[in-house]
């Protein structure tokens, strides 16, 4: 993990690859609970009998299940010493390219594009994050990903 002692020195860090994070593998159990929180039940995800049958022969990740994983890869990449908190706020543009097989593991590259003071104690900062596959030379999911952080050391 990346700590990050001030805004400034974060801010250094436009157009630069920040972090590379670890992979994470997707579970089935993941993906019925994502279904079971949005109601999204369709057997390309939540039936692996069926799915061996379908279009990716296996059951995958829903994409939004594997957009929400943006936190914790964020969270594991990287930290703002004296940050009192994050917040996401926003997305600009985002597209699932490519699916996620049920076992695949997925890591975050993290690009910070852009990043501006708001006051009185706060960062927002624009992020190009590419959701790698492991074994696949397509990724996943690319997204425009916006976030700002309040508190932190000057």
């Amino acid at each position: 993990m990346k700590n990050f002692h001030s805004y400034s020195e974060l801010m250094a860090c436009v157009g630069q690859e920040v972090a590379l994070t670890d992979w994470a593998t997707i579970t089935q159990e993941q993906v019925n609970l994502f279904a079971q929180a949005t109601g999204d039940h369709q057997w390309i995800h939540v039936d692996p009998e069926r799915a061996k049958a379908g279009p990716f022969g296996a059951p995958i990740a829903h994409g939004f299940l594997t957009l929400s994983l943006l936190p914790q890869f964020f969270a594991a990449a990287f930290a703002i010493v004296g940050a009192r908190m994050g917040v996401n706020y926003g997305l600009n543009r985002v597209r699932f390219t490519s699916p996620v097989p049920v076992g695949s593991r997925l890591r975050a590259r993290l690009v910070l594009q852009d990043a501006e003071a708001l006051s009185p104690e706060g960062l927002q900062m624009t992020w190009l994050v590419t959701l790698e596959r492991e074994g696949s030379d397509k990724p996943a999911c690319v997204a425009e990903f916006l976030t700002r952080n309040y508190g932190a050391a000057p």
